[in-house]
């Protein structure tokens, strides 16, 4: 019935067996999306039909109102801020506004939009609410909020920072970042691609003065990402970014 967009069929449904809401189910897949309930559902994230009713809104209205646990709601949250069907559905910032409106945390899914890439989501959830703190304003290239954030942020902060500005394309944010002695051949944090560093990140998406920047920082160009052990020329290459891999290999050369 969810599927199907049929409310009024949900609807009789829901009253006849109310603790179908909230109750959880086992999901086969292997991946995040373990023992979900109902409203996790609205979200296709992960695909399953790779399509929402048009009228999703009211199917999540309909489970909504038969009642939820602030658990689910916070991960149908998160499961809609970075889901890339709810976004080409262009149904991503009515779901994002209708669900904090019950009661979602738009704090629970602000930095995980952020590092996947999903701005417009993220500005949703700041207009809903959410707070901003440094890894986010780097995300966002809200250069402002960066700056009067940096003094006061701890390492952890930081070190994310760097993650979500190379990999979104933060020249200038990248630049502060660089020359308040942040690091940058560490390895990404959990939840920030963890197997990259900020170069393998920048070279993969072409960002050429962000290369040109970390490497002019002493970014090192031997390291290899933990997955499929490629160098950032490796990385550039997959990405067809000719130019960088090129440049990264002359500065391989210099380097031996």
């Amino acid at each position: 019935m969810l599927d199907e967009g049929d409310v009024a069929g949900l609807r009789a449904y829901l009253k006849q067996h109310p603790k179908l809401a909230r109750q959880h189910v086992t999901f086969e897949g292997g991946n995040y999306f373990r023992n979900p309930t109902l409203i996790e559902f609205i979200a296709e994230n992960p695909v399953r039909h790779n399509a929402l009713p048009a009228n999703i809104l009211e199917v999540a209205k309909v489970i909504l109102d038969a009642g939820v646990e602030q658990v689910a709601l916070n991960e149908t949250l998160g499961l809609v801020s970075t889901g890339s069907v709810p976004r080409e559905c262009q149904v991503q910032i009515p779901l994002i506004d209708l669900l904090c409106d019950r009661g979602a945390d738009p704090n629970s899914a602000l930095q995980i939009a952020v590092v996947l890439g999903e701005l417009e989501a993220a500005r949703a959830l700041i207009d809903c609410g959410a707070r901003i703190n440094l890894p986010i304003a780097a995300g966002l290239g809200r250069t402002a909020d960066f700056a009067r954030l940096l003094p006061s942020s701890t390492g952890e902060d930081r070190h994310l920072a760097l993650t979500v500005a190379a990999d979104l394309g933060q020249f200038e944010i990248v630049q502060l970042l660089l020359e308040a002695g942040v690091d940058p051949n560490r390895y990404n944090p959990v939840g920030g691609h963890s197997h990259t560093t900020p170069l393998h990140q920048a070279a993969g998406r072409g960002y050429e003065k962000i290369v040109r920047l970390l490497v002019e920082h002493g970014a090192r160009l031997d390291t290899k990402d933990l997955l499929w052990n490629g160098t950032p020329a490796d990385w550039a290459r997959r990405g067809g970014r000719k130019v960088l891999e090129a440049y990264l290999h002359a500065h391989e050369a210099v380097k031996e």
